[in-house]
This record gives C-alpha cells, structure tokens and sequence, in this order.
C-alpha cells in the first residue's frame, strides 16, 4: 500500500546528478536528510539507469532511516526497481493515467504544474500531489516557464486542494516564509542544498524557516 500523501510535507531536496554539484546525488540526499528534510526526489537527468537504480537504492534506505519519503523523477518502473515511494511526472513525461493502476496503488504520483490552467487539469488526473513552479528565477531546473510568484501559488493552491501542493524554483531560507504562507505543503530546492558550503546547515535552516512560518500562521488557542 502506498503512503500517505498528507506526507508531503516540509522540506522537499531534489538529489540532482547536474556535474556543476560536489557532491554526488546519494550523498546530496544524505546531507539534506541529516537536515530534517522529509522528501527526497531523485532528478537524474544525465545518468544511465544503472546508475539511477544504484543511487535510489542507496538512497530508499536513508529515507527510510529518517522516516522521510523517497521519490524518482519520470520512471515508475526505476522508482519500483529501487523501492521508492512515489514517482515525479513532469508535463512531457507519461501521462499519470497511463500508469498501471497496480503501480498507482503502490506508488505516489506526483505531477508538474507550471500554470493554474495545467494544476486545473491536475485535477482529473491520477495524482496525489501537485508542484508548481518556478516560484522565483532559478538556473538549477529549466521549466520553459518564467517566475510565477507567491499570488500564482496560492491560486494554484486553492484550485488543488485537498492534494498537498509543492513549491518549487528559486526559493531559500530567505523565501520560505512566503511559500509557506502561500499555502504550499512543502518547499522544493536544488540548489539551495546541492550548491551550499554546508549542506546540512543549509538544509536546517530551510526546516527552521518553514516551520516557524506554520507556527506563527496557526491560530491562537
């Protein structure tokens, strides 16, 4: 049985094989986990699927070890391969009513949004939850897209709910906050971990932003 979409949750640290990172997308996933991250998604968009396979299943462990939630991009059937929990389907990947209704019963399915009209048509999708982005510019993920903001966010937001919705694209410590606030589950980054002279501080002190964030919006008792 699948997971819990309501896990969706918190930090969410794309592992991502770009050369431009020191350090390897296995240890990009230990280093944001050891930092309270509770997704991990596997982005290999340069790698063979030997490699990919070798890296989930090095990384499905760790998630588990943390309790934290592992996701491949694009391939369901490495993401079963490698015993991860779900798979991330862009908008030029596999339609997610393609998936075999047996992988949708194993698998979470998440889905790229780059606009309220693509999370509209989210909507009748077999999917358990949505991302959208780019929030702010970034270099790390090339959508096509232009940044959409926090106001785009929190439409996309209302449109998908109850499914969790992903923020993604240009966000750091700084921004988190806002997103949060947007009304986004969780908060995506690349760079923000991958490029830091210290992962795992960085990692914290995007944790640290996102939950002060929940706690000063939740109503007083």
């Amino acid at each position: 049985m699948k997971p819990d979409a309501a896990r969706v949750r918190g930090l969410y640290c794309l592992a991502d094989d770009d050369p431009r990172w020191r350090a390897d997308p296995v240890e990009q996933a230990r280093a944001a986990l050891a930092g309270g991250a509770r997704v991990v998604q596997l982005r290999a968009k340069h790698a063979t699927d030997r490699a990919v396979l070798a890296w989930g299943e090095a990384i499905a462990p760790l998630a588990r070890a943390h309790g934290a939630l592992f996701f491949v991009n694009d391939r369901f059937d490495l993401a079963l391969a490698c015993g991860a929990d779900g798979v991330h389907l862009g908008q030029g990947d596999l339609p997610p009513a393609r998936v075999p209704e047996a992988v949708r019963a194993r698998l979470l399915i998440g889905r790229s949004t780059h606009t309220p009209a693509q999370a509209r048509d989210a909507r009748d999708e077999p999917v358990d939850y949505v991302a959208f982005g780019p929030l702010f510019g970034t270099t790390s993920k090339q959508s096509g897209y232009g940044p959409r903001g926090v106001a785009a966010l929190a439409e996309v937001v209302a449109i998908s709910a109850p499914r969790p919705v992903v923020a993604i694209g240009g966000i750091d410590a700084a921004r988190a906050g806002d997103v949060v606030r947007a009304g986004a589950a969780a908060v995506c980054v690349i760079s923000a971990i991958a490029g830091a002279a210290d992962p795992v501080a960085a990692a914290r002190a995007l944790v640290h932003a996102i939950e002060a964030a929940r706690a000063n919006a939740a109503p007083a008792c």
